[in-house]
């Protein structure tokens, strides 16, 4: 399961560039051309993120964008649901256009001094 080492990493980004501040949540975005499973992330960051004392309890946020795709026989640009999907002309001569990343787009934090407020 890939998403497991996936999940690890984007905690441990995330964990580093919070440079100690609470993360409250964490916005991803899956494209839908990734093969990255959206459900097996949510799954995984549950389980990963309790060992980050910076993201314990974090939410996280999940946008899974249409791939994007140009046809290089009829110059026709469309929506790709699919990795093995043909221009409606019938070609494979694709150039993926957008939907195949995984990015971490924000995060959200809460100063140490704003979570001890909060909590007094």
């Amino acid at each position: 399961m890939h998403e497991l080492t996936l999940t690890s990493e984007v905690c441990k980004v995330v964990a580093e560039a919070s440079k100690g501040q609470r993360v409250t949540a964490v916005h991803l975005e899956i494209g839908k051309l990734s093969g990255v499973y959206a459900e097996a992330i949510r799954f995984c960051f549950e389980l990963v993120s309790a060992e980050f004392p910076e993201l314990a309890g974090a939410a996280l946020h999940i946008t899974e964008p249409e791939g994007r795709a140009r046809c290089r026989r009829c110059e026709q640009s469309f929506t790709l649901h699919s990795a093995l999907e043909a221009c409606p002309c019938g070609s494979f001569e694709l150039d993926w256009i957008s939907g195949r990343g995984l990015i971490i787009q924000a995060m959200e934090v809460t100063s140490c001094a704003e979570s001890a407020a909060v909590r007094a």
